[in-house]
């Protein structure tokens, strides 16, 4: 199995919180990987199961949420349901990003699917002249919960996210691999807000952007340190 362990942010008898890696898929459904985030988990905590509540993409890091048991579980994922759940997300993203509020812009909701609707809020964080074109750091608040649904909305805006091989730009991403070591999807779950299932408290949980990310970031010129107080500004609910 894997000898880092996954970091735990929160833990108590309802709710686990973890730092998700880039490269884990949460489980097998998704695909026949050596090893999943949930098998790692259980082995890590010594627990006989996890409860999924949401997902991150199999190449996303960052905050991730799980329920520890059945009432738990059926409290987040309703939340989930009624858009009661509040998530940002960081994106390298290719150009200088000029785009300012809600995009909404129906998507599929599974491949081969009608499109549904879809909303994410996205504000500019920070641009850098990387080579060989510019890049943009954007701040994301996807409003629905549709698959790859931030990775899409940038590919419609003509702002792929560096590093994603589905809808990006392959000599974007090569470029970014070969000149700044970036081998991963340049998307981050930064911050994941909800209300506890038992006491009703709501809770604000983050996740650094970890190395893998960070350092290609720095690499480009990016205040990495600063990318925070900037998303501030845009704490909205």
């Amino acid at each position: 199995m894997r000898t880092l362990p996954i970091p735990i942010i929160y833990r108590d008898d309802d709710l686990l919180i973890i730092a998700k890696p880039s490269g884990l898929v949460v489980h097998r459904g998704w695909a026949e990987p050596k090893h999943t985030l949930i098998e790692l988990l259980r082995e890590q905590l010594n627990l006989d199961r996890l409860h999924v509540v949401h997902r991150l993409d199999r190449s996303t890091s960052g905050v991730m949420a799980f329920a520890l048991n059945p009432e738990a579980a059926k409290q987040i994922s309703a939340a989930f349901r009624a858009r009661q759940i509040r998530k940002i997300y960081f994106a390298l993203v290719r150009g200088t990003f000029r785009f300012s509020g809600l995009l909404d812009h129906p998507i599929p909701k599974a491949p081969g699917e009608p499109r549904v609707d879809a909303q994410t809020v996205f504000q500019h964080l920070a641009s850098a002249p990387t080579i060989p074109r510019e890049t943009s750091i954007v701040w994301a608040q996807p409003k629905t919960g549709r698959t790859h649904q931030i990775r899409r909305h940038l590919k419609h805006l003509n702002h792929p996210i560096i590093g994603d091989v589905n809808y990006g730009r392959g000599e974007l991403n090569r470029a970014a691999r070969m000149r700044y070591n970036l081998n991963r999807l340049g998307l981050h779950a930064w911050q994941l807000e909800l209300k506890h299932p038992r006491t009703g408290q709501t809770h604000r949980w983050s996740s650094d952007i970890p190395p893998t990310l960070n350092e290609p970031l720095v690499a480009m010129g990016y205040a990495v340190d600063e990318l925070e107080a900037q998303a501030s500004r845009f704490d909205t609910a």
